[in-house]
């Protein structure tokens, strides 16, 4: 994992980058995967194809990735990931699709993916 500032490499565990300062995921200059400069609108990065994360979102609205994984893995089909994520929509809507067509589970193993290959981005315009 790299400062998405600096570029300067960082434990999985540090909320700050020690060399600049910045809050862990903040910054749009370099990958957090590789550490290599990335341009300013790039969606992904094209050293090493990783999503970059979009101004607007935040990827999993700060939460852990392996307790979204477990929860979505496990309690996906209700939307319970999504309610912890600030998606109280998509939540209902998962409840609603489980419970009258049964494909709600579907759905969460879309979430489970997007989630696992780091690709899930929360926007904040959408919740309510």
């Amino acid at each position: 994992m790299f400062c998405k500032n600096c570029g300067e490499a960082m434990n999985e565990n540090q909320a700050i980058c020690i060399k600049c300062g910045v809050k862990t995921g903040d910054g749009n200059k370099f990958c957090w995967n590789c550490g290599k400069e990335v341009a300013e609108n790039a969606e992904v990065c094209l050293s090493c194809g990783v999503a970059v994360k979009k101004e607007n979102g935040e990827y999993l609205a700060g939460k852990d990735k392996i307790v979204m994984i477990l929860i979505c893995f496990f309690l996906g089909g209700l939307g319970i990931h999504n309610f912890m994520m600030g998606e109280t929509k998509k939540g209902v809507f998962k409840i609603i699709l489980s419970f009258v067509c049964g494909i709600g589970g579907i759905l969460a193993l879309i979430d489970l993916i997007k989630i696992a290959m780091g690709s899930y981005v929360v926007d904040p315009d959408k919740l309510i």
